[in-house]
């Protein structure tokens, strides 16, 4: 693995020194860059990688989304996908990853991380339910280990989500669907006390096509006070946020062939969850002697209840292997961050310093043996105290009017402390790490700039994990390594050459030396052997007429462990092809739509690779009509060609009522939902 990084780093230099060598570089006039206003803001000069971007609010506007999660669906190359009930987080998947509901990829709110580490379900939680669309203003996402900013869970990539600080018009909207959905949404933003008031609230029912209906109870809500700009201001914002439902998990595939249950059924009918989340948080922005000062603090807490059955009567065939994974947290953090300019020997010179402080208090975090909800015994209840301290800098130069660097290293320490149930796992353990970061960026040359980025990241382990001498069972058990080194490198171009056209094209790979895997009888991630991906990412984001947008990203990728096992060498749930192609059409007259159309291809679901998963294709489709200048309706269709296909597939053993002792390995898989056609009216006051 050393002599391939090596390789890499002598074909960096190498890169370097042929493009300082072509003629007349250093006296060329840099090139005006054009921005294109569409779905994406991608133009040259705007990033420090290929794969990385914005998502206008354009998109995010214009294009149905069936859940809250598929948000993170606009970063080129995500797939979003759900498992069980729509109040719990998404499935996500990224770069050959199987990112589970959130490990090795960071997502933040303004600020505030919405990862959980040492969660109840599963180590980088993410769950983004609380969000209300309608008032977020762009998605910035990068993908890599290439940015001295982004810490834990970012390996694979990080999307900031930015919300509004004011709406121009107030939103008052009404949804009703297939299946029994509706929702209403009501936003505004007022003048007050020198400054702007922006508030949204939201409320969602919905049962879905299953069988046993999902009953979902959602409120949402939102309070805004902010003053000033993005540079020189600030805002103080409130969430709310709480979610009923009964969930729609994985079902095998054996009780569909054999008529026990239909696709859309359920084996354990008492599945299900609740969960909340509320939130108070500060952000400053402000430009003072040095240059651009920001700081951010954040106070969170969150519940969750959550109660599942993936292997039915394998463990305990009188009262069904039904668990639930329980949590209470308290969560505190603070952002800050100072820029500043300078000139060093002629050369223009721009440096950043931050530090990132976070608290995670778990009281309890619990896993329990459970019948229709409720508890029969207890496998394990901690206590977690988790701490980390995250100190970056960045510098960046230009060398020469086609050449400019960014280098940056941050150093991360985290202290763990658990108090358990389990004899022999309550400790404390601490942990550090350095990650370095390089980033050439050459050009533009006829409006297309080229790329090399190289980088180490990280993620953190449960902390439960870095403890663990016993198992709940009595066996034996070797604690994880807190902090799991990560190594990635991309060679990348961009280009405006075709007037219109925003591509870009990113070679990648990506090293992981512990992989995060689900695993179905516990409902949660474990480690796993050492890992490598590479993979190769094509985004195309084209205006052909200022009423007419498209978008085609592409992307295959090959995930393999590296570490030898006879099991095999593929990694369950690696996605190696994804493909995404969309039209945005607006103001033709009274009349706006679009289609988007999604491909995930098919899977391994076992580590040699002789188990796999179909591919999965849908099409979302939406037509509007403007009744008048401030009402418009519109009219969404999910999987518009009712394809049935799966959301995620598992391959484990579980065993059903009237098999033997030992069950059955089988494939167990989420039907993704028939098709559905929801109906909105939205009025702008």
């Amino acid at each position: 693995m050393r002599s391939s990084w090596k390789k890499l780093s002598i074909a960096i230099a190498a890169a370097v020194m042929i493009c300082c060598v072509q003629a007349g570089w250093a006296e060329e006039a840099p090139v005006e860059t054009v921005t294109i206003v569409g779905n994406y803001n991608n133009s040259v000069g705007t990033s420090d990688a290929a794969s990385q971007g914005s998502v206008t609010s354009n998109l995010i506007v214009n294009r149905p989304a069936l859940r809250t999660g598929e948000l993170l669906e606009f970063v080129p190359g995500m797939i979003v996908t759900q498992h069980s009930g729509d109040g719990k987080a998404n499935q996500y998947f990224l770069r050959g990853t199987n990112l589970d509901h959130g490990t090795d990829f960071a997502t933040y709110v303004d600020g505030m991380p919405v990862n959980m580490r040492s969660h109840a379900h599963g180590q980088g939680y993410s769950d983004l339910n609380f969000l209300l669309p309608e008032l977020v203003q762009r998605i910035d996402y990068k993908k890599g280990t290439y940015f001295a900013d982004e810490g834990d869970f970012a390996s694979a990539g990080a999307a900031h989500i930015r919300l509004v600080d004011s709406l121009p018009q107030g939103i008052a909207s009404l949804s009703l669907g297939s299946y029994g959905y509706q929702r209403a949404v009501l936003a505004n933003s007022l003048a007050a006390v020198n400054g702007t008031l922006l508030y949204g609230l939201e409320l969602n029912r919905n049962n879905g096509p299953w069988d046993n209906p999902e009953g979902v109870r959602k409120y949402s809500g939102l309070l805004r006070y902010s003053q000033g700009n993005h540079e020189d201001g600030f805002d103080i914002t409130a969430m709310a946020y709480t979610n009923n439902w009964n969930s729609s998990d994985q079902i095998p595939l054996r009780a569909v062939q054999s008529g026990l249950i239909d696709r859309y059924g359920a084996i354990d009918p008492t599945d299900g969850g609740r969960s909340s989340r509320y939130s108070l948080s500060y952000a400053l922005h402000k430009r003072n002697q040095l240059g651009q000062f920001e700081f951010d603090a954040y106070a969170v807490q969150s519940a969750l209840e959550l109660f599942s059955n993936f292997t039915y009567y394998l463990n305990d065939p009188v009262n069904g292997d039904q668990f639930n994974q329980s949590e209470y947290r308290r969560m505190l953090g603070f952002n800050m961050s100072q820029a500043w300019d300078k000139q060093l020997a002629g050369l223009e010179m721009q440096n950043r310093i931050g530090l990132q402080v976070r608290y995670d208090k778990l009281s309890p975090v619990g896993i329990y043996n459970t019948l229709a909800q409720q508890r029969i015994s207890t496998i394990r209840q901690d206590e977690v105290k988790e701490s980390s301290a995250g100190l970056y800098a960045e510098n960046i130069i230009q060398w020469l009017p086609k050449l400019r660097t960014v280098a940056g290293v941050r150093y991360d320490a985290y202290r763990f402390d658990v108090n358990s149930s389990v004899a022999g796992d309550s400790g404390k353990v601490s942990d550090h790490i350095v990650s370095p970061k390089l980033s050439l960026i050459f050009g533009p040359w006829d409006k297309t700039e080229y790329f090399i980025n190289y980088g180490t990241g990280f993620h953190s382990n449960d902390a439960r994990g870095t403890t663990q001498t016993r198992l709940p069972d009595g066996g034996a058990s070797n604690p994880v390594t807190p902090l799991v080194k990560t190594r990635g490198g991309e060679l990348g171009v961009r280009t405006e050459i075709i007037p219109g056209l925003q591509s870009s094209l990113a070679l990648w790979r990506l090293d992981i030396d512990s992989e995060l895997l689900f695993v179905g009888d516990a409902g949660e991630t474990e480690p796993s052997r050492a890992s490598r991906r590479t993979g190769i990412e094509w985004n195309n984001h084209y205006i052909a007429a200022p009423w007419l947008l498209f978008d085609l990203d592409l992307a295959i990728s090959r995930a393999r462990y590296t570490q030898y096992d006879p099991v095999g060498a593929y990694i369950p749930g690696s996605l190696d092809k994804v493909a995404s192609f969309g039209v945005t059409v607006t103001d033709i007259g009274r009349w706006y739509g679009g289609v988007q159309l999604r491909y995930f291809g098919p899977r391994p679901l076992i580590e040699d690779g002789s188990v796999r998963s179909a591919s999965t294709t849908l099409a979302y489709a939406r037509i509007g009509y403007k009744i008048a200048p401030r009402t418009r309706l519109t009219l969404d269709a999910f999987n518009l060609f009712n394809k049935q296909a799966s959301d995620i597939d598992y391959y484990y053993q579980s065993r059903l009522r009237g098999e033997t002792a030992d069950g059955a390995n089988d494939i167990h898989f989420h039907p993704v939902e028939p098709r559905a056609l929801r109906l909105t009216l939205t009025h702008n006051f």
